[in-house]
């Protein structure tokens, strides 16, 4: 079992499930469906893949001021993600969490991870504890 250290950019539940690697960024405006959970642009090489309870790693965003409003009805709807990982904080995305913390909700970790382990988690599950250590399984 290989374990990584991560920074945690917003505290969140621990989480302990598949990893879903996305290969392409993503815009979560348009992008994920809120009602769903899955992922709506029919130009994303993952489209209909639900990011609901997977470790959802982004290996980018594609930028909409909106992507808080639609990870915060995610996690309103109970379709958020385990946790997010990426490589690079997006303040928007995470506003989204720490809002719906605001609001009373439980909510996924947000962590970051450099880019060149990202390729280390797909097909994998993931473990990740109150400190943001990610045990990959």
């Amino acid at each position: 079992m290989t374990q990584l250290q991560t920074e945690i950019l917003v505290h969140g539940q621990p989480a302990d499930a598949e990893a879903l690697v996305l290969t392409a960024p993503i815009s979560f405006w348009g992008g994920v469906n809120p009602k769903t959970g899955l992922i709506a642009d029919v130009r994303h090489p993952q489209h209909g893949i639900a990011v609901t309870g997977k470790v959802l790693c982004l290996p980018g965003t594609i930028g909409s001021s909106s992507a808080a409003a639609v990870l915060l009805e995610l996690v309103y709807a109970g379709l958020a993600p385990a946790a997010i990982i990426l490589h690079e904080p997006d303040a928007i995305l995470l506003l989204g969490l720490i809002v719906a913390q605001e609001m009373g909700h439980e909510t996924p970790m947000a962590l970051r991870l450099d880019r060149q382990a990202f390729a280390n988690l797909s097909n994998h599950k993931l473990a990740i504890d109150g400190a943001g250590i990610v045990n990959v399984q």
